[in-house]
């Protein structure tokens, strides 16, 4: 019996697949647990309607991503800090800040959460990169000047 999978299953398949299984597995277990459903003509045509949504949803966000992107790696940020007679900035520069300097130099708004920065933190004054990650296939570079105040 073919049915078409309602959530991942280890050995079996993955969510919207449509696999071909025995019948009393199909009967017994999947169909009555909610797993699976059967895979009639309706149903098919109900998934290949639902794949088609996803992937034109999926599409527009990844557009969107792309676009922001390139916005975020036009801005060159310059960070303001602290530094003592060595160079060294008192405290650190963080994902936050660079995100507050974001926000207010380039009028793009990025959760922290989102931008990794080398080496953790900036402890001194100098040029580094940050890594924007909008997507799971969509990062963005972004240049941070650190100078002193």
């Amino acid at each position: 019996m073919k049915v078409i999978l309602k959530q991942d299953i280890a050995k079996l398949g993955f969510i919207n697949d449509t696999i071909a299984v025995k019948d009393g597995y199909a009967r017994n277990y999947l169909i009555p647990r909610g797993i699976a459903i059967q895979a009639t003509e309706q149903n098919v045509k109900i998934l290949a309607e639902v794949l088609k949504q996803k992937a034109h949803k999926e599409e527009k966000i990844r557009t969107e991503a792309q676009e922001l992107a390139t916005a975020i790696e036009a801005v060159k940020l310059t960070i303001g800090a602290k530094v003592g007679t060595s160079g060294k900035i008192f405290g650190s520069v963080n994902a936050m800040q660079v995100a507050n300097a974001l926000k207010e130099q380039g009028n793009i708004e990025i959760d922290r959460k989102k931008i990794v920065v080398d080496s953790d933190k900036i402890k001194e004054v100098g040029e580094f990169t940050a890594v924007v990650n909008l997507h799971r296939e969509v990062k963005a570079s972004l240049i941070i000047e650190v100078v002193a105040d």
